[in-house]
């Protein structure tokens, strides 16, 4: 047995421990959560190194319910003292805490299974100088670039992360993931015509990690490409999202099917289930047995099982995201989408979102159009969860007759959420760089102002 699945097995019989001794005390149901982290993060600016980061948390939080009364406790103390004292403290909590008819854990024991086929962590553990190294190969590939001209720096880090939870139902279950990354952020010209870009990569698995001289590499060219906007007039054109920028649409998407924002009717999308929202041939998914997904997990913050799901199949919607709570409050089914901390009571929340790409290339979709828009950079957070209004700050390139050709900054995109979803087309190029990712995507019409 391996120091992880020791340490794995610790935290569980410790937390068996922690919810035996809170329904001894008076409780009727509880559960415990243990979540660890270790993380390394180095930065260089201009051949200098900056910061140097290490950090290493440990806590438990637990969950009592007596009635549908509920409190929770947390702490970073495991000493036999502070447990009782813990425990205690969340009993008396919940016999003064208002009924919550919704709360409470799973009705029976939804035993996790044993899945570390989703290969979420990596026994290989970077030295500072390992990150160092990639950092400083990141940024002297970018510098090294003619007309980049200054760096905002480079950044690479390393994170393993451990979470284990326990209810009186009998469920118990445990899981670790590592996380590598590496990003570049440069500038090209001079005075008041510089423009700024980057470039990064995410991984479960070190060897994964997209190599460090071609972030570099990337992240200048694309700043080099952003030299010399020029302004356009106000008018309605075709929109392009680059795929870097698109999966925000997909995360509005996911903010307006949140079970709790659908149980308390503030989302623009609350009577669209099994609805026309996105054009027929549209499909998203939600997949939480992604191999080295960065969002993969084996069950929930609910203890439930978890598994992919369809929230939209031909362009119809089919599920909300649910968590226990908030599927008793809709009188539905859990879709397994608990997230939590030690502190905090489950909230929906998707794991491996993403939109399935289309048929047609980008440069297919760009080819098509007559004039439009090529978006880069999203800036500001002007969108109404209620309504569906949206308008955000942005910048990108000009499309004429077929062909990116100027660089432009200073606009604002302007839509509804309803319309645009519905006009969604979406290119072929999905790559899996977040939790959440989308390909490019055409929105037909939309509002551009510029000068």
């Amino acid at each position: 047995m391996n120091k992880n699945n020791e340490d794995e097995n610790f935290l569980l019989n410790f937390l068996n421990m922690v919810t035996d001794k809170a329904k001894k005390r008076g409780a009727d149901s509880a559960d415990a959560i243990s979540m660890s982290s270790q993380s390394i993060s180095v930065s260089q600016r201009l051949g200098k190194k900056e910061d140097l980061e290490r950090s290493e948390s440990s806590g438990f939080g637990l969950r009592v319910f007596i009635g549908k009364k509920q409190s929770i406790v947390s702490s970073t103390d495991h000493s036999n003292s502070e447990i009782d004292e813990l425990i205690q403290r969340a009993i008396e909590m919940a016999k003064v805490a208002p009924d919550d008819p919704y709360a409470g854990i799973s009705d029976k024991n939804t035993s996790s299974r044993d899945l570390n086929t989703l290969n979420l962590l990596d026994s290989f553990e970077p030295t500072v100088e390992n990150l160092y190294e990639s950092v400083s190969t990141a940024e002297e590939a970018a510098l090294s670039i003619k007309g980049i001209t200054n760096s905002e720096g480079s950044v690479a880090s390393w994170g393993k992360a451990s979470v284990a939870l326990v209810n009186t139902n009998g469920f118990f279950g445990s899981y670790s993931g590592s996380t590598f990354s590496i990003s570049a952020a440069v500038i090209a010209g001079n005075g008041a015509e510089m423009e700024r870009d980057y470039d990064y990569s995410v991984a479960r698995h070190q060897s994964k990690l997209e190599n460090a001289k071609s972030i570099g590499i990337n992240a200048a060219e694309r700043a080099i490409k952003r030299l010399n906007p020029v302004k356009i007039n106000s008018s309605e054109l075709p929109v392009v999202f680059d795929w870097r920028v698109s999966s925000s649409l997909l995360g509005h998407f996911a903010g307006a099917i949140n079970g709790q924002s659908i149980a308390k009717k503030t989302s623009f999308l609350n009577e669209k289930m099994n609805k026309q929202v996105f054009k027929k041939g549209i499909k998203i998914i939600d997949d939480p047995l992604i191999i080295d997904g960065l969002g993969s997990k084996p069950f929930d913050g609910d203890g439930t099982p978890t598994n992919k799901i369809e929230l939209v199949t031909n362009g119809k919607l089919n599920n909300w995201i649910l968590d226990l709570s908030s599927s008793r409050q809709l009188e539905l089914k859990t879709t397994g989408h608990a997230s939590r901390g030690t502190s905090s009571v489950p909230f929906p929340s998707p794991t491996n979102l993403y939109l399935e790409p289309g048929d047609a290339s980008l440069e297919e979709i760009i080819g098509d159009l007559k004039k439009g828009i090529y978006i880069t950079e999203l800036i500001g957070m002007g969108v109404n969860g209620v309504t569906g209004d949206y308008s955000r700050g942005a910048a990108g390139f000009l499309i004429e007759n077929g062909n990116l050709t100027y660089p432009i900054s200073e606009i604002t995109i302007a839509g509804n959420l309803h319309s645009m979803f519905a006009d969604l087309t979406p290119a072929n190029d999905l790559k899996f760089k977040n939790r959440t990712n989308s390909p490019s995507v055409l929105i037909n019409k939309m509002t551009v102002a510029g000068n």
